[in-house]
């Protein structure tokens, strides 16, 4: 009776304990799926060489910072603005200390220095823009945009657009980033000449660094003045040359973002067209690898026209492209500009786009590239005389030659002192 009364007890007793043991383990199953399934927080810190309110250049890679937050529920973005070389180092490991996984500085001059602490967090991505040195390690990625790309746009639409036959270009000094960028334009200032049969001047004037306001408006006024060009653009990161532009009435071509529709700079009555960086696109491969868990992403991202992501809201975007007022390709060019442009350029312009999306032309490949003779001396690597074909027609130079090598002017470009 004993046994039958404990055994009885026994079983009146363990049923609803057994019970409440299985649920705890369900829920403990669940909570378990729950957190492996839930995306690791990522966060993303970008360290700016400058301020980013009214630059082109951070205020672009700001923007991707905010629409890789706005993608991912689990990306935070971070920032330090006005960073350079001695800060990069103490920046970069506050804010890991703060949980950032992924650190990128936004200029070489100012990232590189985050190469000698990638092997001292190698669960942190680290990354820098490539002004001419390509190194990089496992966890040390450097990155760049095609931006040639849609510079090569914009000179068919500047070539076809001027009446003088004088272009000008505000510059910030000799380096293989520039030079490669002004190639693009010349070669579409070059091939929209060569269709409509005029000679077109492209004039070169450098200010001595990224964003010196004062002297770039000098410089503006003095191509304006001087040298009676009638279309502006820049490789520099100041509103300067737009305000000459403006005040002066001619025509001009922005760079980095679309300075009308984002920043509501002037409007398209000055601007006939920009071309748009969407650093974004890069971030996002980095983000990707880096909650895939991947130790080795790859590490040399040149990303162009024909890559690209989707932001949160849908839009689909290509690294870089033509952009004006926020419309794109040759809706993006001015109406009052398109009125100025014959139809076959328009045509082409739309045309070399639609080819470079689809990755079956480049501006790099088609064309010789042929030394003027002026540049920038590397390491190694002396400016080619004037008149040396160094890639001939036909030939894609690699990632490493267009990042790294690329130190010479085109034959024919007026580079003035």
């Amino acid at each position: 009776m004993h046994g039958q009364t404990g055994s009885g007890a026994r079983g009146r007793w363990t049923r609803p304990a057994a019970a409440l043991l299985v649920l705890f383990l369900a829920v403990g199953v669940a909570w378990q799926a729950r957190s492996a399934a839930a995306p690791p927080t990522v966060t993303l810190a970008i360290l700016h060489f400058s301020v980013i309110k009214g630059t082109t250049w951070s205020g672009a890679h700001h923007r991707a910072g905010q629409r890789i937050a706005q993608k991912y529920p689990n990306v935070k973005y971070v920032y330090r603005e006005e960073v350079g070389p001695d800060l990069t180092v103490p920046y970069a490991e506050e804010l890991i200390r703060q949980g950032a996984n992924i650190v990128v500085g936004n200029a070489e001059f100012m990232g590189l220095p985050l190469k000698d602490i990638a092997d001292k967090y190698p669960n942190v991505y680290f990354g820098s823009v490539v002004a001419s040195d390509v190194t990089r390690k496992a966890n040390f990625i450097r990155f760049f945009p095609r931006q040639y790309q849609a510079l090569y746009l914009e000179g068919l639409i500047a070539g076809a657009l001027t009446r003088t036959g004088n272009i000008g270009v505000v510059s910030a000094f000799p380096n293989v980033q520039v030079l490669r960028r002004t190639a693009g334009f010349f070669l579409g200032v070059q091939d929209a000449a060569r269709a409509l049969g005029k000679r077109v001047n492209v004039y070169v004037k450098y200010v001595g660094d990224w964003y010196k306001p004062t002297e770039e408006r000098e410089v503006a006024t003095t191509l304006v003045t001087q040298y009676r060009v009638d279309v502006l653009t820049q490789q520099t990161d100041s509103g300067s040359p737009l305000d000459v532009a403006q005040q002066r009435r001619i025509w001009f071509v922005g760079k980095d973002m679309d300075i009308v529709g984002f920043y509501g700079w002037s409007n398209t009555d000055t601007v006939a067209v920009s071309f748009d960086t969407r650093w974004e696109v890069l971030y996002d491969r980095m983000v990707r690898d880096y909650l895939a868990g991947n130790r080795s992403p790859r590490n040399l991202l040149y990303l162009g026209m024909r890559d690209r992501m989707t932001l949160a809201d849908g839009t689909v975007v290509s690294t870089v492209d033509i952009m004006n007022n926020k419309k794109e390709g040759v809706d993006a060019i001015s109406p009052k500009a398109r009125r100025q442009i014959p139809d076959s350029i328009v045509r082409l312009v739309a045309q070399r786009r639609e080819q470079m999306r689809r990755g079956e032309w480049d501006p790099f490949r088609v064309h010789a590239l042929v030394s003027n003779g002026t540049g920038l001396a590397l390491p190694g690597t002396p400016i080619p005389a004037k008149g040396t074909v160094v890639k001939p027609a036909g030939q894609m130079p690699t990632d490493e030659w267009l990042l790294s090598k690329f130190n010479f002017d085109l034959n024919g470009l007026n580079v003035l002192k």
